[in-house]
């Protein structure tokens, strides 16, 4: 897959997230030259790519040498309306909006734009740092195949993309994967911690919670076999695995229980950020 545009890709903040896109786009081949960043603040990762790669970057930009073909909106949500009301005017007739920002609507960028705007409110992931981020999409009405193509190579860089139809659904999209790294990262802290209560020393513990957590992890990346056949496969009857989640999989107070609560609460945040 090569990244080639009718336009510069305008990148709208380019902390962590916006910094893993970038570096995604660039390893598929889009031109520096077809790149644009907004960053008051560039630092890190996304500053040392801009100046390896000569990309054009501007605390505040006022205007362009040409129509944007996609404005990518990745600023935190409780800035976003702020700092995309001056880009909002750079839009021209073929320019699509691609945000990334936890709860902002589309309706939120159409209030900025000119009637007819194409946008895509997007929630990627932060295993895009590494290529295996998984991104959920939705477009509004006047996305146009193209629009929603260019938006899908871009969202593809950094791993998989899944396209939804219905905008209520990407507040759940967020609370499961958008979040969910964060799940995973305290399961092996929690793993680790159990480890030292049952007298591992702490440095061995979250060596082995943290490869345990990685290893099955990508186990379950390669495997074609469902989650819950892998955890069967593990779980011998009577055995040291089964006694474990007899305690996880209790009812009521287990893990499911525990992380249907967790994705409910992520959900209604995600809410209450967009409004």
């Amino acid at each position: 897959m090569s990244l080639k545009f009718d336009g510069p890709v305008l990148l709208a903040g380019a902390g962590k997230m916006g910094a893993a896109m970038l570096s995604g786009w660039l390893a598929q081949g889009l031109s520096p030259a077809d790149v644009i960043i907004q960053e008051p603040s560039l630092a890190g990762e996304a500053a040392e790519l801009a100046k390896r790669h000569r990309i054009a970057a501007h605390a505040v930009i006022a205007a362009l040498p040409a129509q944007p073909a996609v404005i990518v909106a990745a600023v935190k949500p409780q800035v976003m309306d702020e700092v995309f009301a001056p880009l909002a005017k750079l839009a021209g007739p073929d320019t699509v909006v691609l945000s990334i920002a936890a709860g902002k609507s589309i309706a939120s960028f159409e209030k900025l734009l000119k009637p007819g705007a194409a946008v895509v409110r997007a929630m990627p992931n932060t295993p895009a740092a590494i290529g295996r981020g998984i991104t959920g999409a939705v477009a509004n009405a006047h996305v146009t195949a193209a629009q929603k193509e260019a938006c899908d190579h871009l969202l593809r860089a950094v791993g998989e993309v899944v396209w939804i139809d219905d905008e209520a659904l990407i507040d759940a999209v967020t609370a499961v994967s958008g979040s969910g790294p964060a799940y995973v990262f305290l399961l092996a802290e929690c793993l680790a911690d159990a480890g030292r209560a049952a007298g591992l020393d702490a440095e061995l513990a979250m060596q082995l919670a943290r490869a345990t957590v990685t290893g099955a992890g990508e186990l379950m990346h390669r495997s074609p076999l469902p989650a819950a056949t892998l955890r069967q496969n593990v779980t011998s009857p009577g055995g040291t695995t089964a006694a474990a989640l007899s305690v996880l999989m209790r009812t009521p107070g287990g893990l499911q229980d525990l992380m249907r609560e967790a994705v409910a609460a992520a959900k209604i945040r995600g809410r209450e950020l967009g409004t």
